[in-house]
């Protein structure tokens, strides 16, 4: 395991992901903040606590079903989003 500073993770990113697939990386965030795990993303959702949850899945369902059945909303001008939205 190996615990650094948000300061060193920006300075080497991608040295710190790719060691992240090997070993746990802690990414210390100073005072007040919680410190986060860097945690590779695999094929299986089975451990992972967001897909694991049934609401969640059930969400995700639902939204491939609204969009296949063509209940969308399509933005038009993206310098006016409120416009389609409202």
């Amino acid at each position: 395991m190996r615990i650094i500073s948000a300061r060193e993770f920006r300075g080497k990113q991608k040295d710190y992901l790719d060691l992240a697939e090997r070993e746990r990386v802690i990414i210390h965030r100073g005072k007040n903040k919680k410190s986060v795990l860097l945690t590779p993303i695999d094929e299986s959702t089975e451990t992972d606590v967001f897909f694991s949850d049934p609401q969640v899945l059930n969400a995700i369902k639902e939204g491939i079903e609204d969009v296949k059945a063509g209940r969308v909303t399509s933005i038009r001008d993206l310098k006016n989003i409120w416009a389609d939205i409202l």
